[in-house]
């Protein structure tokens, strides 16, 4: 067993009993860290297959932003556990035929790309010995320029949809108007207030009688 092989069962073991840990754990913050265990993982895979850019984009997306974002929610809800363990048992027939219509399928995917022809040759994208990023580039902004294009402004005009959905105008909803802030003046905001200083008197029986008046 050489050491590529011996790093490739180490990952591979891993991501295996990390993925089973997501499923059997009792407490769904501990499911999401072995996901983002599972995810590394995965990631180390992809590196060792030589897809690093896919390893890298695993761990920056999916590891830095969205399993991030799924352990804040899960931190900040209040999740009735044993309400989600309910009916486990009734739905587990329909989840291992999904299961295993989805193994049949990836079987089939991985067989037929094996049988397949190679989309492209290095000669074709320009180098054999390009790195699969540098090749990749090539292809995205060659080749599919426009559709890449076409997906970047679908992008925006989500986010900008989004962010119009959260302005909308509410009576009871309180906003600041920085025009007028930056013209207010100092009479408008400060008032000084001139206080009658009292006397104070030392503790002794003068000062008695003067708390009883």
């Amino acid at each position: 067993m050489t050491v590529v092989e011996a790093i490739f069962y180490l990952f591979a073991t891993i991501l295996v009993a990390s993925a089973f840990m997501v499923i059997s754990a009792r407490n769904p913050v501990h499911s999401v860290l072995f996901l983002v265990l599972a995810f590394f993982n995965g990631a180390g895979l992809f590196i060792l297959a030589g897809a690093e850019f896919l390893g890298f984009t695993l761990i920056l997306v999916y590891v830095g932003a969205v399993m991030v974002l799924f352990l804040f929610v899960l931190m900040m809800l209040d999740i009735n556990l044993q309400r989600m363990r309910e009916g486990i048992l009734t739905y587990l027939p329909l989840g291992a035929v999904i299961a295993f219509i989805l193994v049949v399928e990836m079987a089939m995917a991985l067989s037929a790309g094996a049988e397949g022809p190679v989309a492209a040759s290095g000669d074709a994208l320009g180098s054999s010995e390009a790195g699969n990023t540098t090749l990749l580039g090539r292809v995205l902004y060659d080749q599919y320029l426009l559709p890449f294009e076409v997906a970047a402004l679908v992008l925006l005009v989500a986010l900008v949809a989004a962010i119009a959905l959260t302005l909308r105008q509410r009576p009871d909803a309180k906003k600041q108007a920085p025009g007028h802030q930056v013209r207010a003046r100092r009479e408008e905001r400060v008032r000084l207030v001139d206080m009658p200083t009292e006397k104070r008197q030392t503790p002794t029986g003068d000062s008695a009688g003067a708390e009883e008046e």
